[in-house]
């Protein structure tokens, strides 16, 4: 398989953390927020699209942020 450039590991990065933490967040916090109720997939599935088209925009403009943070009290690997 062929890799994508070094330019769009960022990208591929912002996409694939939202991908693994915005299913599991809206399911955990609509699930607290109304219960299990009868339409409950409607509604994580609604929250879901909301948060990832929101989510994946601001991993992407802070994970540098976060990583120099990190970075400022943590060494790095």
């Amino acid at each position: 398989m062929n890799k994508l450039p070094k330019t769009r590991f960022h990208l591929v990065f912002s996409l694939a953390m939202g991908a693994m933490m915005v299913p599991l967040m809206t399911f955990v916090v609509t699930l607290v927020n109304v219960g299990w109720v009868p339409d409950f997939l409607g509604r994580w599935l609604r929250a879901f699209l909301v948060a990832y088209a929101v989510g994946v925009p601001v991993i992407y403009f802070l994970a540098p942020f976060v990583r120099k943070l990190a970075g400022s009290v943590a060494e790095t690997p």
